[in-house]
């Protein structure tokens, strides 16, 4: 589209807004009736780990809403001269699973506990056995049922669970609803029903631990919506949340919140059975869209679905790329005291590009960046750790593969899994910033699952993306047409993109960095043995 086409388009209401609160970062994205960005916003923030728990303040939420809200506009005012005062359609995104409950009153009862603690061990453990179904720490449920366990007074008041995707659509549209793909980090999903699973919930509510309490489990659990059903609109109310300048109307007809592993099978094109995608952030997550059920349950492989309801088996880990972007800021700090002047950008390019020159198997250099808990390699906290021997190659190009296998090593383990089960990938697109830099990361990949690796040209919008074209789905697809479909004909229909083959030196030289990854385990937890960390306190 030409500029005046753009324009007429935001100031006519056509425009859909996604927005997604990742880990570091909270994205809105703008786009046009086509699906093409129109403009992007951003806002950074971080987790806080208080009393021994992962959080955000719900402060930080709307702050950090309001201002990557107020970013994108200034974007639009900039570049288009004129303002967003209605939208289309809108969505909702963010991390998947967590802890988010409110009493009758609508008031929060524990601070926000985030998919990153490593805290529910005994209730995950007691409820996998109990429905021979994998369920994760970081699940909701498995949250709730460990509160019950600790004997938390809080529970007996619950009057609503959900995420934090489900709890900012809640405050701007008035619906406690959740779409499929989220609530699949909740409970697990009935796959002919694309509900809660009843008979799983029944063996839940037949706890004596959880009859002492009035609530039933489904009615403190957001409503599923699918891909395509209306969730609701923005509210006078919410207008004024996402935009306190009262320029924002109210109306726009909103999708089902969604998990950042749904809206990244959408902008991967990545919903139909042997599709695969892989998102690497802070955490990262590789997903296959299933055409047969597994052998057997894994713990290290979560059931969820696409936002349409489809079964998706995932690897997720908790610890991706946080430690690359902490030698990064080392890296630019010693670029600032030599007086160079460098941009993140040039840093992260100058870093990646290095490991075009790199050995193959790093060298022999060993890292575990480890920031918090990795559930697949069974520690319950994070240290960062780099370990070498004196006679091991340790060179800048080294270090930094070194990083980026470390990255996809406990992705590796749960991979293989999947391996063993015979699961059919007919391709396999990723995502994150972590591909920015052209060529490297996806060269890694593809060497780490030993297949082909796809990047598509909007990569570098990702999730919000994804989640605004799930709300253009809602309001103008087709009676009958499926999200696939839809995401096939109308909006990747013309995407460019690019393609690497595995090198299979890559494939070796990763081979021989898992086989020190995994036994080099027992160093980080002697690290995290030996090392406690202090943390902050609430006043």
């Amino acid at each position: 589209m030409n500029k005046e086409q753009i324009q007429e388009q935001i100031t006519t209401g056509q425009a859909a807004l996604g927005v997604e609160f990742g880990s570091t970062r909270i994205k809105a994205v703008l786009v046009a009736s086509d699906s093409s960005v129109i403009a992007v916003g951003s806002h950074n923030w971080e987790n806080k780990l208080e009393n021994g728990v992962w959080t955000y303040s719900l402060e930080d939420v709307w702050s950090g809403l309001q201002s990557a809200y107020k970013n994108l506009t200034e974007v639009v005012a900039d570049e288009y001269d004129v303002q967003v005062t209605k939208l289309s359609s809108f969505g909702i995104a963010a991390m998947m699973h967590g802890y988010l409950v409110f009493d009758k009153n609508d008031k929060s009862l524990v601070p926000f506990r985030t998919w990153r603690n490593a805290i529910t061990g005994e209730a995950a453990s007691e409820l996998t056995k109990l429905f021979d179904f994998n369920i994760p720490q970081r699940w909701s449920i498995a949250h709730l049922y460990q509160a019950i366990l600790n004997q938390e007074t809080h529970v007996k008041e619950i009057s609503f669970l959900t995420t934090l995707a489900g709890y900012v659509h809640w405050q701007l549209t008035g619906e406690k609803v959740i779409g499929i793909g989220d609530a699949s980090g909740i409970f697990p999903i009935d796959e002919e029903t694309h509900d809660y699973n009843q008979s799983m919930m029944d063996k839940f509510n037949s706890y004596k631990s959880v009859q002492q309490y009035l609530w039933q489990l489904r009615d403190i659990l957001p409503t599923i919506k699918l891909a395509g059903e209306e969730a609701g609109r923005l509210t006078e109310a919410g207008a004024k949340l996402l935009d306190p300048s009262g320029n924002l109307q109210s109306g726009a007809v909103a999708a089902a919140p969604e998990g950042d592993a749904g809206t990244g099978m959408v902008s991967t094109n990545s919903v139909k059975k042997r599709t695969a995608n892989v998102s690497a952030g802070t955490s990262a997550f590789a997903m296959v869209v299933l055409e047969k059920e597994l052998s057997q349950v894994n713990e290290n492989i979560d059931m969820v679905t696409t936002p349409d309801g489809s079964p998706v088996a995932m690897v997720h880990i908790n610890n991706s790329t946080s430690e690359i972007n902490s030698w990064a800021r080392v890296f630019t700090e010693f670029a600032a005291a030599i007086g160079a002047t460098v941009t993140g950008g040039e840093i992260f390019s100058a870093l990646f590009n290095s490991v075009l020159k790199s050995d193959p198997d790093a060298g022999g250099l060993l890292s575990y960046g480890y920031h918090s808990g990795e559930n697949i390699t069974g520690m319950d906290e994070g240290r960062p750790l780099f370990v070498r021997t004196p006679n091991a190659k340790f060179t800048l190009a080294n270090l930094m593969r070194m990083h980026l296998y470390s990255a996809f090593g406990a992705m590796k383990i749960g991979l293989d899994v999947l391996a063993k089960e015979e699961v059919a990938m007919d391709s396999v697109v990723a995502q994150g910033g972590i591909f920015t830099t052209p060529v490297v990361a996806q060269k890694i990949l593809a060497g780490v699952m030993d297949t082909p690796v796809t990047l598509m040209k909007n990569a570098g919008e990702g999730g919000p993306w994804g989640m605004a074209v799930l709300s253009q789905f809602v309001v103008s697809h087709k009676d009958g047409q499926s999200l696939a479909d839809y995401l096939e004909d109308e909006v990747f229909q013309s995407q460019e993109s690019t393609t690497i083959e595995p090198d299979p030196e890559d494939v070796a030289g990763f081979g021989k960095f898992m086989d020190q990854y995994k036994a080099g385990l027992s160093i980080e937890q002697e690290a995290i043995d030996k090392m406690p960390v202090e943390t902050s306190k609430e006043d």
